[in-house]
């Protein structure tokens, strides 16, 4: 006999110690993005780690600084990130975490191939009158198991409620608990005098009816502030951010001309503040959808004129792009700058922008290099760079010899530094 809605209400409300009952010893365990992170579910497994031996927690990403990110609860339980944040990186500097490689859209299939992706452990928005929760601000990796890997849901009264292929119904789940406590935030960052003539240069290159991928940082919101003049915007992006707003308020981004979801904004998951959230919750025109369709290149790739808009720490006279460590030591990881980077490269018309001051430290250090900072990691590579942009100019590279690279890049780098630079070029026999 089918369930009623009733029953499942009171087969799957559980407490917060419940979910002690899912974890296995030798588990994998999956949290999402951010947001997705349960607090309070969380909290309870740090609690009660002594009653596990070997289980991993796997993320992106995370919000809060937890024991076993540090290690401190081995080998009850540790931490394998696929991209560092505040809350990890000095774990993972100081040998108390993992850290794998990966381009984003190729988590779900890493997780599935190198885990056991025992169980997932997310937040939700609360249910609706159909049965199903939504994950909210997110879809990322963890929505493409859902049906597949048993979830443990902590149900947020405040998070959103969204659209798109993150609906997991009440009879798919372990279980689920109740909570009530604001979302984090992510304030955007002033935007500088370099941060708007570099936008300037961007925005001169993005035409009517594109579609445009953009993250959070100084660099993208600039250049959404300076889009107002343009018409049929559509968005396809991994991170959805407070930028995109006031350009849907205004009628800029409605999507009319995407080959792909017209009329929709597409992403994985947002990240922003209070604003963003409010206006993604019950919004049919923002769907989530898993992170192996989004910021698949291929998939990418189907829109015309697709605008990638990504940061680098450094380059160097070949074009390589140093994007995921700062001095040679890891601050974050890959992400989906290298998705973004190949999709926008095989769509028609398609234009690919990796943004950075020409300098840091204050001006004494140029970031336009001869060679880069000895363990520095390319993320995106000499094949896929496109166009190049700091506050000097852009530097088109695509189809581009090593000896016009390395001209082309010392023309957009600090006047000061340009001597110097030509000097080493001619000593690297790039330049004759």
């Amino acid at each position: 006999m089918e369930k009623s809605f009733e029953q499942w209400l009171k087969i799957k409300k559980k407490k917060p110690e419940d979910v002690l009952s899912c974890i296995h010893n030798g588990d994998d365990i999956i949290l999402p993005i951010a947001n997705g992170e349960p607090n309070v579910l969380m909290e309870v497994i740090e609690e009660n780690a002594t009653r596990f031996q070997n289980v991993r927690i796997h993320q992106m990403h995370a919000i809060k600084e937890r024991s076993y990110i540090h290690g401190r609860l081995k080998p009850s339980l540790s931490y394998v990130s696929y991209f560092l944040s505040e809350a990890s990186r000095k774990a993972f500097l100081q040998g108390q975490c993992e850290l794998v490689p990966n381009h984003f859209h190729e988590v779900p299939r890493l997780l599935r191939e190198s885990t056991k992706t025992s169980f997932v452990l997310s937040c939700a928005s609360p249910l609706d009158e159909h049965g199903y929760f939504s994950l909210g601000t997110q879809s990322d990796y963890v929505a493409s198991f859902i049906g597949k890997v048993p979830f443990f849901l902590e149900v947020n009264q405040q998070m959103p409620r969204t659209f798109g292929s993150n609906q997991i119904h009440i009879s798919q789940i372990e279980g689920y608990i109740s909570v009530d406590y604001p979302l984090h935030e992510v304030p955007s960052p002033p935007i500088t005098e370099k941060d708007q003539r570099i936008a300037s240069f961007i925005t001169e290159q993005i035409e009517d009816g594109s579609t445009i991928q953009s993250g959070i940082g100084a660099i993208p919101n600039a250049v959404i502030s300076m889009l107002n003049n343009h018409k049929n915007l559509g968005v396809h992006t991994e991170l959805l951010s407070d930028g995109v707003i006031d350009l849907v308020e205004a009628g800029i981004v409605n999507g009319m001309e995407k080959k792909t979801y017209p009329g929709k904004i597409i992403a994985t998951f947002a990240l922003g503040t209070k604003r963003l959230y409010d206006f993604i919750h019950e919004n049919t025109s923002v769907e989530f959808l898993p992170v192996d369709l989004v910021n698949d290149p291929r998939e990418i790739a189907k829109e015309d004129r697709m605008i990638s808009i990504n940061a680098t720490t450094e380059i160097d006279f070949l074009g390589q792009c140093a994007s995921e460590t700062i001095g040679g030591k890891y601050y974050s990881s890959s992400g989906g700058q290298v998705d973004f980077a190949l999709g926008a490269r095989f769509a028609k018309n398609g234009k690919g922008f990796i943004c950075l001051h020409s300098t840091a430290m204050d001006g004494t250090i140029s970031r336009i290099r001869p060679c880069l900072t000895a363990g520095s990691v390319v993320t995106t590579s000499k094949n896929d760079v496109d166009r190049i942009v700091t506050e000097y100019g852009m530097a088109e590279l695509r189809g581009k010899s090593i000896s016009q690279r390395a001209k082309e890049l010392i023309k957009i780098a600090h006047p000061k530094f340009r001597e110097e630079l030509t000097y080493e070029a001619k000593r690297l026999g790039f330049i004759i």
